[in-house]
């Protein structure tokens, strides 16, 4: 079936005891065993697995084309139980843009763990090949990347994992969605998303999803990090976050859409001084993006002319773009990034990453004019 049916009809079920179309909010904590002590209806607990969560988890491994998917929590929680889930002594490779939150968790969360990192230009793969070592278990991708929207060749990246190491490959593709890229199908081994943003759609839930290929070690020490580390999310989360992958389809499609026309705009506008957005010619990811992607996405980022206060002025100026943080839902966000991020950010002080929302984008452009001057 095509993705817009899945994205309506996986992992649900009609409810057997009331008809009802959509699925009931399972909000108990236990589950009844069976006299002989068997838990008949596979649930007992609702930390080790709960019919919402489950639910989700199969719909997101479908859309994905994945055999198995495991929720979280948060993105974060994701990200933590896969570091987590490595040896002391092993060694990964990240993006050197990779997202500010991640280096804090491998260096900071993790930092007494001994792993070994080297951050690299992933759009380079003789540079990520150079990289590997023999205790090499985790290359870490992130495309299009978080801020400056960099393309990372993920059937590239596969082919350098099965060929030159024993590396699990893990892709982060929350800008991109299952509705415009498939990791998977690259031959990425495992794909996560911060399910808070476009997955959900509705800036209403925090989440997160890891999705793997095929069976191996990393996700099942990720499985019990789920289970024993308690970073599920509740029944009322995975109800919220199936609800907005029905319309998902649809919605990436229009932020796309909108996302496109902005950066054209942005790209003739004489005070910004470059645009960050994979759908544009000049973009050096335009090519790699797509063949690998049905759609650019509704992330893009810019530089203003001038400093970090000439970038904070215009974002100061806007009333139509919400200055705030996160993205993917209907409304468009701006947010200065490098005072997000704080100390020793890679972000350039003169850019504004924007989110672009379900608004018309007519009237988007009108903000964004008026508050560049």
């Amino acid at each position: 079936m095509k993705i817009e049916t899945r994205a309506v009809h996986a992992g649900r079920r009609i409810d057997p005891a009331t008809g009802a179309v959509t699925p009931p909010i399972h909000v108990s904590t236990t589950f009844e065993r069976s006299p002989d002590g068997g838990y008949p209806r596979g649930f007992s607990y609702s930390r080790e697995g709960n019919p919402n969560r489950h639910m989700l988890e199969q719909c997101l491994a479908d859309l994905e084309s994945g055999k198995e998917a495991l929720a979280f929590s948060s993105g974060l929680a994701v990200a933590t139980a896969i570091i987590q889930g490595l040896e002391p002594g092993d060694h990964l490779v990240a993006p050197d843009d990779v997202y500010f939150a991640l280096r804090e968790v491998i260096g900071g969360v993790f930092g007494k763990w001994g792993l070994e990192t080297t951050y690299v230009a992933m759009t380079n793969l003789d540079e990520v090949r150079a990289a590997l070592r023999p205790n090499t278990r985790l290359i870490w991708v992130e495309t299009p990347s978080n801020p400056l929207m960099k393309i990372t060749d993920l059937a590239g990246i596969a082919a350098i994992a099965r060929s030159e190491t024993n590396a699990i490959t893990v892709c982060d593709s929350t800008f991109a969605t299952p509705i415009l890229q498939q990791p998977l199908d690259c031959g990425i081994d495992m794909v996560t998303h911060s399910t808070t943003k476009y997955l959900s759609g509705h800036s209403d839930v925090v989440g997160g999803v890891l999705v793997t290929r095929h069976p191996n070690y990393l996700f099942e020490r990720c499985r019990r990090s789920q289970n024993f580390g308690g970073a599920v999310p509740s029944p009322f989360d995975c109800w919220l976050t199936l609800r907005g992958v029905e319309t998902l389809p649809y919605r990436v499609r229009a932020h796309s859409e909108n996302a496109l026309r902005i950066a054209e705009c942005l790209g003739r506008h004489a005070k910004v001084e470059a645009v960050h957005y994979p759908g544009l010619p000049d973009h050096a990811g335009q090519a790699i993006a797509s063949r690998q992607m049905s759609g650019f996405g509704g992330m893009l980022s810019f530089q203003v002319r001038g400093d970090g206060q000439a970038a904070m002025a215009v974002a100061a100026r806007c009333r139509l773009f919400i200055r705030a943080t996160s993205l993917g839902g209907p409304h468009s966000f701006i947010e200065h990034r490098a005072s997000i991020e704080g100390p020793g950010t890679r972000t350039p002080a003169n850019l504004l990453r924007l989110s672009i929302g379900l608004e018309h984008p007519d009237d988007l452009i009108a903000d964004l004019n008026q508050a560049l001057g």
